[in-house]
């Protein structure tokens, strides 16, 4: 089963940008998943099971930073088609 995720992360300190940025980073290394940044989230795209392990381990890797929220958005669907112009 293929899924989408949409992802909003909040560091919630001063400095919000690099951990946003590194998260962005680490999950872009993942070679079997898709990842799509804009102005607003990222959305990961692939294999549930591939896409829920990269974001378990680099989710658990920013809670490193105190007071880190991530809202979510998974859909049991690849919806990828729609973030291409």
């Amino acid at each position: 089963m293929n899924v989408s995720v949409d992802i909003s992360y909040y560091p919630l300190k001063e400095e919000f940008i690099p951990p946003i940025k590194n998260f962005i980073l680490r999950v872009n290394q993942y070679p079997d998943i898709d990842v799509v940044t804009n102005g607003m989230s990222t959305q990961v795209f692939g294999s549930y099971d591939l896409v829920m392990k990269a974001l378990t381990t680099e989710i658990k890797k920013s809670f490193e930073i105190p007071h880190s929220v991530f809202i979510l958005k998974i859909v049991n669907a690849d919806l990828q088609q729609y973030t291409r112009d």
